[in-house]
């Protein structure tokens, strides 16, 4: 048995090992800034998504809000440092405050609800905070949006290329996946399984749902605050129709796609749906009429990952990895 856990050790370490050295090589293989800054934007929707898997795959609570916690970040971030003259690390502390303080006056009322109830709650927040972005014009510049935002930067050290915007989202990503998968593992975590499997068992256990529920949300809302912080600096440019509603579905397709109990099949699933409006940035040779067609029909992708999933593969792909590995122990 012995040999048998530290052989699925082994083949893990390996398997995460590659997975970074592919990541952060990837811009010694190719200088194209526009593949190095579509992946970029798949690493800012990996940290989202490790909110969200908490969130949706451990605890079990629906968002689609959350792309009004990513325009929060994103928002407080750009005002603080283009207006007021704040260090770009200053502006990401704000964001994540912000954001988190947000997080924890929404969930306070909100995860008393349950089911579609909590969705729709979570819906209007999004929808309310759309409006403002648009309507805040001295703070958000309205409809036309902020432009100018300055690169990231930490002292003398500017990630002003691709390359090293790049890095530093995928930077953040690892680091924010490490804090998840120790906190999955802790005593929260396992208390947040009891959550999604049965409320009234988690209750009968001794568990505080709803702080639970709260600490979660908090957490989840602060990881897209830290993401959108990140993505205004990066592109430089940010305006309402980048929080819509279309960004909450995708992260809710996102979340069900990777499945639930997993950190990894969300990672996997931000990834691959993030490259569905690039597919030219990784299919050789794609006509562009092929690729006006998958942009046009891309919600509609979307929404057909949620209906698939759900019929076909419940489990997503986290739910796909565990049969795998299941199988693979059962050979042995």
């Amino acid at each position: 048995m012995r040999e048998r856990i530290d052989m699925r050790l082994v083949v893990a370490a390996v398997l995460g090992l590659t997975v970074v050295a592919a990541v952060a090589g990837l811009p010694f293989f190719t200088s194209e800034r526009y593949i190095l800054r579509v992946f970029t934007f798949a690493g800012v929707n990996v940290i989202i998504i490790t909110g969200m898997a908490l969130l949706f795959g451990y605890a079990g609570q629906v968002s689609l809000g959350h792309a009004a916690f990513f325009g929060v970040g994103a928002y407080a971030s750009a005002f603080v440092v283009t207006q007021l003259g704040w260090p770009w690390i200053g502006g990401v502390i704000v964001a994540i405050v912000l954001t988190a303080t947000g997080g924890l006056l929404l969930a306070l009322p909100s995860l008393r609800l349950k089911g579609h109830y909590l969705a729709m709650a979570t819906l209007a927040f999004g929808e309310i905070m759309r409006v403002v972005f648009t309507e805040a014009r001295t703070v958000t510049g309205g409809p036309d949006g902020l432009s100018g935002i300055p690169y990231p930067s930490l002292g003398p050290l500017a990630f002003d290329s691709a390359s090293a915007s790049y890095w530093l989202v995928w930077a953040v990503a690892g680091i924010t996946l490490l804090l998840a998968a120790n906190l999955v593992r802790s005593r929260a975590g396992r208390a947040m399984r009891a959550l999604h499997g049965s409320e009234l068992g988690a209750t009968a256990c001794g568990i505080d749902i709803t702080g639970i529920k709260v600490r979660v949300f908090v957490i989840s809302a602060s990881f897209a605050g830290l993401a959108g912080a990140l993505y205004a600096h990066v592109v430089g440019f940010i305006s309402p129709s980048t929080f819509s509603l279309h960004v909450s579905v995708l992260l809710v397709a996102m979340a069900v796609l990777g499945g639930t109990s997993s950190l990894l099949g969300p990672v996997i699933a931000a990834v691959l749906l993030t490259l569905i409006p690039f597919s030219d940035a990784v299919i050789p040779g794609l006509s562009r009429s092929a690729l006006e067609t998958i942009q046009e029909w891309q919600e509609d992708i979307y929404g057909l990952t949620i209906i698939a999933v759900m019929i076909f593969m419940p489990g997503g792909i986290g739910g796909l990895l565990r049969r795998i590995g299941t199988g693979r122990s059962a050979e042995r």
